[in-house]
């Protein structure tokens, strides 16, 4: 049987909600931080920030041997405080930017896939998190 539990990471930038806004959408920032171990990157991301509007970042290995593309569908955009969105494949993600004074804490909970432990996604996503918090801390 499937594990259908929504999975949920999270973590406190400090940075004002804004500025998490836009280092979370904007591709030129997409591409600096959206990676989970530093052997892989991403090369190239598109991001049309609407309801109905589509993203797509390419995630590749560094060295070339594998890559794949992540993307989906907006759901709801709720500028500051709430993106949803469909994945290609059918499962839903919600990331919520709550602000806390100088600093946001940004909730994001998705639907796990069936083909790797629930552990290893939770694991996967908390890591680019982390890379999002450490980049957006930096710039």
């Amino acid at each position: 049987m499937e594990n259908t539990t929504a999975i949920t990471v999270e973590t406190t930038v400090n940075a004002p909600v804004e500025k998490v806004w836009e280092f979370w959408n904007n591709p030129d920032h997409i591409t600096k931080w959206s990676f989970a171990s530093p052997d892989w990157h991403t090369p190239y991301s598109e991001n049309d920030l609407k309801v109905g509007g589509k993203f797509k970042s390419t995630m590749a290995a560094k060295d070339g041997s594998i890559s794949f593309d992540f993307g989906g569908t907006y759901t709801t955009v709720d500028t500051n405080k709430k993106i949803e969105y469909s994945l290609e494949d059918g499962r839903n993600v919600s990331v919520i930017f709550e602000p806390l004074s100088e600093q946001t804490r940004v909730i994001e909970t998705f639907d796990p896939e069936s083909t790797n432990p629930v552990e290893m996604q939770r694991g996967g996503w908390q890591a680019i998190l982390n890379n999002f918090k450490k980049y957006t801390e930096e710039g």
